[in-house]
């Protein structure tokens, strides 16, 4: 039985079944690309896989064949239809309330995650490992926004609200429910606490954006924005961090953070039914 859709989008759920088609999807292209990667290295007698573009390269089919795996065998079994998403601009209002809700959640994130110790012979080894898993990545600065600011907000937005967020609603959960469950995923799959505490929070921002907006546009943008941001420290200040970079205690950012987030978090819940009644 086919399930019923609105505004020509297929209305899918979103359960066991789609996080196993996720999942499998992702984890056949990582042998399909961890196989071409040896196969090049061998025939060319150079470490093919430690090459930017194949960084590149594996990172979007990864990605695609994990979305094109759930298109395939959930949403079109389900709907009848293809993965779609509405990817419409707002007026000015719109982006003059997210972005700086952003922000807000930015420095308070930021704060967070600065209370997480990174020595100490627990958090001490851990961080040293993700520090140099990092490092060993790429350190290409072109590379980096094109698998940061471009490819991450792409493929992260339609996995983690496009389809887990928005498939949850559609199957009867409660949306607050539904933007911290695909929230605390989108900060598990970093791997790392540090990332995870900063990414749970903005994703919360990302996923509330989603559903009262309806547009996959604004968290894709707002997701390019955070990072893109987080570039531009990482290239000019060797830090993430907002209070490093700039020489700021992090109490004063702290309450920057809240009092933006706070501000436009009212407008933006409070007002935005009304003064976004056209859209």
């Amino acid at each position: 039985m086919k399930r019923k859709f609105k505004a020509g989008l297929p209305h899918f759920t979103f359960g066991m079944q789609g996080a196993a088609a996720l999942f499998l999807g992702a984890l056949v292209a990582v042998f399909v690309m961890n196989g071409a990667g040896l196969s090049l290295s061998l025939m060319s007698g150079k470490a093919i896989v430690a090459h930017d573009a194949y960084l590149i390269i594996s990172n979007a089919v990864i990605w695609m064949a994990a979305i094109f795996a759930f298109d395939y065998f959930i949403c079109r079994k389900q709907t009848g239809m293809k993965l779609n998403f509405n990817l419409s601009a707002k007026n000015f209002s719109t982006y003059a309330f997210v972005f700086p809700l952003m922000a807000g959640m930015m420095l308070i994130a930021d704060f967070v995650t600065a209370q997480i110790p990174v020595t100490g012979p627990f958090f001490g080894p851990m961080y040293e490992f993700f520090s140099e898993l990092m490092e060993k990545m790429t350190s290409d600065t072109a590379t980096l926004f094109i698998l940061a600011v471009v490819m991450a907000p792409l493929f992260e937005e339609i996995v983690f609200r496009g389809i887990m967020q928005k498939g949850m609603i559609n199957g009867g959960m409660k949306p607050t429910s539904a933007i911290w469950i695909s929230a605390i995923v989108f900060g598990l799959v970093h791997a790392n606490i540090w990332q995870f505490t900063g990414a749970v929070l903005l994703g919360y921002v990302l996923g509330l954006v989603y559903h009262r907006t309806k547009s996959l546009l604004m968290p894709i943008l707002l997701h390019a924005f955070n990072n893109f941001v987080s570039l531009l420290l990482i290239h000019y200040t060797d830090t993430e961090s907002f209070a490093d970079a700039f020489g700021v205690s992090s109490y004063i950012l702290l309450a920057a953070g809240i009092a933006l987030f706070g501000i436009f978090y009212y407008f933006f819940t409070e007002k935005y039914e009304i003064a976004h009644a056209e859209d």
